[in-house]
This record gives structure tokens, sequence and C-alpha cells, in this order.
């Protein structure tokens, strides 16, 4: 598939499954884009659909099918929009560190490929109000999922999770307490965690 470079291509663009509930449109949405008039349009749509297919099937809709309906703070950033709000102090880093991440069409350094969504659980914020219990859903996807990567950040609980062809499976926080929750070598990430996560409903595929 093309860049888009009309409306009408941006609309097929959107309307592309990439999963039984989400569709490519659900990812485009990005206040930078919006706000400073840029177009947040893959260079490789190709690249983009297949890596936002990937995480879509094997994170997204187990979560949603296990906990309801998952809110998208943050999905698809085009190069230009991300190198925008790297330059800017808007929250994003660099290109070549959001490459198989936020930027789902650009391959990281060792040429993989990776996409990853920023998203809220609202049955979390339904049920738990300590600042630390962000840990039992992050320990409750590292037993359960696929994930590459987590990063949870104190508002609503959000958190960036990332599929990626060869996943390094880290958790890391800027909420209490911050920093590497877990990460390969340490001696918290084999085995079960349940005792973070009892009362979890049990995974829907």
């Amino acid at each position: 598939m093309r860049k888009p470079g009309s409306m009408k291509g941006l609309e097929d663009l959107g309307r592309i499954r990439l999963s039984q509930n989400f569709f490519f449109r659900d990812f485009l949405h990005s206040e930078i884009a919006d706000f400073h008039r840029i177009p947040n349009i893959p260079e490789d749509p190709d690249l983009a659909i297949e890596a936002g297919r990937r995480l879509c099937q094997e994170l997204l809709e187990p979560l949603e099918a296990t906990f309801g309906r998952l809110h998208i703070r943050s999905g698809y950033r085009s190069p230009d929009v991300n190198r925008f709000g790297n330059d800017n102090n808007l929250n994003c880093s660099t290109n070549a560190a959001t490459a198989a991440h936020h930027i789902w069409d650009m391959r990281d350094f060792d040429g993989c490929m990776g996409a990853a969504v920023c998203i809220v659980v609202p049955w979390m914020l339904d049920r738990y109000t300590d600042e630390s219990d962000w840990q039992r859903l992050a320990w409750w996807i590292h037993d359960h999922l696929p994930y590459a990567s987590l990063c949870f950040f104190p508002k609503l609980w959000a958190f960036n999770i990332q599929w990626h062809e060869r996943p390094k499976r880290v958790i890391q926080s800027y909420i209490s307490p911050r920093g590497i929750l877990t990460k390969p070598g340490m001696t918290n990430w084999e085995g079960q965690h349940s005792e973070w996560y009892e009362g979890f409903p049990a995974l829907k595929s």
C-alpha cells in the first residue's frame, strides 16, 4: 500500500481491520498532530499494518476480552510527528529510540518490527486506588501475555504496551515504586506472580 496522498487514501487506511475489534483509524489520533497540524500518516503503510496487527491480535484483543473496553491514549506516530514531539519536549523520544515502538513503520537498530500503544484499562480505575496498584496489572500481563515492554505513567495508570519480534519483556514505571519493576536477570522475572492479582479475571482469548 502506498502512503496515502489524499483524504480518500487516508480513509481507506483507517478502514483496514487489524483484529476483531480494532481498525487502523483507532490509532491515528494524536494531540501533537492535531494541534500543530502535522499529518500523522505512515511512510510505509504495509509495515505499520503488519506490526499493528500483531500488537492488536496478540496483546490488545486478549486484554479487551478479559477486562472490557480499552481506552487508547496514544497509538501510531509518524516520524514527522514524533520528531516534532522530541524537538519540542512533548514527551517523545528520538525517532531512533521510538522505531518499532510508537513509530510502527520504522524498524529498529536491529532491523526488527514492532508497535506500541498507550492505553488505559477502565476496569482497573473502577477497582483500585492506591498509587502502587499498577503493579497488579503489570504482573498479570507479565504472567499471561507475550508483551515486549511495559511502561506505566501516573495519570489514569496509563501504560505503553509493546509488541516486538524479539521481546525483551521489561517493565518500568514513572509511578511509585519508580524504575524497573522487572527484566531478564532479575530474581523476580521468572515464575508466577499470582499473589499480586488475586481476584483478577481469568485470561480470555
